[in-house]
């Protein structure tokens, strides 16, 4: 079924998709990338022309607005989407494709002839027989992830001001940037987005509605070896890449790392190793739903580096944990008005909703820790981070309408303090 939203949505996901906004995990920069910004700037643009007011773009990269209360007093509800896209594969250069009326075949890339879109490798795709799908030409992912996110509010939020006639309190939108990278919430955010509760639309398929994500943290292994001349090392030299390899094989690798993981599993994973024979580093994320179980993967990591240490007393072997985000279910599970009403919005938009634990996090995981409950609203978004990532317009405009559902819901929603 078509939409009065499907060509806007269309239309502004390809615009936006096409804007180079990858985040960068090697930068020290806030944003990590200069390139996010120029998105940034299109924003600010737009919401200016459509009639948001109190838009700014803040220092630390985040694109705020406000869309006024027509039920004075009410609830401040936000909406939240980010800017960039994953670092994990080539997101420059996106050339987006519009392919109309899905016939239920293979789905071709004209930069990657032998690529192939079909239910075969995304059953999903299965269900979309007639509706319009957006994937990229076969050379970069789509960047769905979240400019669909991004699409979906823009067009939301367009609808609000257009019509004022439609009762909600006010709608506080935030576009943040770095949120593949996990930097997505400036401390700052918080009190700058002043909302008594939010949603980030960050999510897949129509109905999910999200409240609990892993916990996780990040890891440093530096390891320093001894370095001397190969043709005199003998008795000598240490290799800190031995040692690296000997910490990734010591790890488990049959169980606990993502491939060998699902459902409510958390894992080790090594992102990556740089480095020579006389110190290498070793980056891992540790991810888990439950505290206990994200500091036993800690724990572990510890132990190992601790025996490889001791395997090689002249070798230094130091493994740094720093947290990055807790299961926004520890927050949520207090008060689930948030997600009761997006159940709501859902049932209301002929979805049932379902709900289940992400194996990854977003920005509200971070906002739900920091006073801002947070879950995560479908937007339709498939095959994520490389060059199969395709979605529904029809998808994206089903999230639309839960989205209007939830400001209107906010108009007989108690008085904000």
């Amino acid at each position: 079924m078509r939409s009065d939203f499907d060509r806007e949505l269309e239309e502004r996901l390809v615009r936006y998709a096409a804007i180079d906004s990858q985040s960068d995990e090697a930068s020290a920069q806030r944003p990590s990338t200069g390139v996010q910004l120029e998105m940034s700037r299109l924003l600010v643009s737009e919401l200016n022309a459509m009639g948001a007011v109190d838009v700014t773009l803040t220092d630390y990269g985040v694109v705020l607005a406000t869309v006024p209360a027509t039920a004075e007093g009410k609830t401040v509800m936000g909406w939240c989407a980010h800017v960039d896209t994953a670092p994990q594969y080539n997101a420059t250069g996106v050339k987006p494709v519009v392919h109309r009326g899905y016939n239920g075949g293979d789905i071709t890339f004209a930069d990657a002839p032998d690529l192939k879109l079909s239910p075969a490798n995304s059953p999903y795709l299965a269900q979309k027989l007639g509706e319009d799908i957006i994937t990229a030409s076969g050379t970069t992912l789509l960047g769905a992830d979240d400019k669909a996110g991004v699409a979906i509010i823009m067009t939301a939020a367009r609808h609000l001001l257009e019509n004022p006639q439609i009762p909600h309190g006010a709608v506080r939108l935030a576009f943040t940037p770095d949120e593949e990278i996990g930097r997505g919430v400036d401390p700052r955010l918080p009190a700058d987005l002043g909302c008594d509760f939010a949603y980030t639309f960050d999510g897949s398929k129509p109905g999910e509605i999200e409240y609990e994500s892993f916990s996780a943290d990040g890891a440093v292994v530096t390891i320093t070896g001894v370095s001397a001349h190969p043709g005199w090392a003998k008795e000598k030299m240490v290799n800190a890449l031995h040692l690296a390899a000997k910490i990734l094989m010591t790890l488990p690798h049959a169980t606990m790392t993502p491939e060998t993981t699902d459902g409510r599993e958390g894992f080790i994973h090594a992102t990556t190793i740089k480095g020579g024979s006389s110190e290498a580093e070793i980056k891992f994320i540790l991810r888990d739903f439950e505290r206990d179980g994200l500091a036993a993967k800690g724990d572990l990591l510890r132990k190992v580096c601790a025996a490889v240490q001791a395997s090689e007393p002249r070798a230094g072997i130091r493994c740094e944990i720093t947290p990055q985000y807790r299961n926004m279910r520890y927050w949520l599970e207090n008060d689930m008005t948030p997600v009761e009403l997006a159940r709501d919005a859902v049932r209301a938009g002929g979805m049932d909703p379902v709900s289940v634990a992400i194996r990854g996090g977003t920005d509200g995981s971070r906002l739900t820790e920091m006073g801002i409950p947070c879950p995560n609203i479908f937007t339709g978004m498939q095959e994520i981070h490389g060059p199969l990532e395709w979605i529904s317009v029809q998808d994206m405009a089903k999230a639309t309408q839960v989205a209007l559902e939830l400001a209107m819901r906010t108009a007989t929603l108690p008085t904000s303090e």
